[in-house]
């Protein structure tokens, strides 16, 4: 079982959005993910959809997400339960960061469009590099 240091996990950014993926195919697991993002005051994910489950935990601050049309509150120790494939972004609408744990059952996890086409990201691991 291993330990691993967040700390020392690699960051990633988008503007006003942090990145760290704690759990991972890098770390050799096959079927979910484990993120931790800081979302700035005022930025938003961008649109996205991905085609597995996703939990993701408000661990501060507050927002709200567009999700399947619908917008929902997203405050303080909230969880919110994405389907796969349905087209999603979260904003935050608060003045202090927001913070949250999503989990993703897939891994690596493949990201894309609203319109289905893959959405490049900062964190993406190339094909070549999972460890199998």
């Amino acid at each position: 079982m291993p330990v691993i240091l967040n700390s020392q996990l690699p960051k990633h950014e988008l503007p006003g959005l942090e990145h760290l993926t704690l759990a991972g195919s890098n770390q050799g697991i096959r079927s979910m993910e484990v993120w931790r993002q800081i979302i700035a005051p005022g930025v938003s994910t961008p649109v996205h959809q991905h085609p597995c489950e996703e939990v993701i935990v408000i661990l501060t601050g507050s927002g709200e997400v567009v999700i399947d049309g619908t917008t929902e509150a997203l405050n303080l120790d909230t969880t919110l339960i994405v389907p796969p494939n349905v087209v999603h972004q979260i904003t935050n609408i608060g003045k202090e960061p927001m913070h949250l744990i999503g989990t993703l059952g897939m891994s690596p996890v493949r990201v894309y469009t609203a319109e289905g086409e893959h959405l490049s990201l900062p964190w993406d691991i190339p094909d070549s590099l999972i460890k199998k």
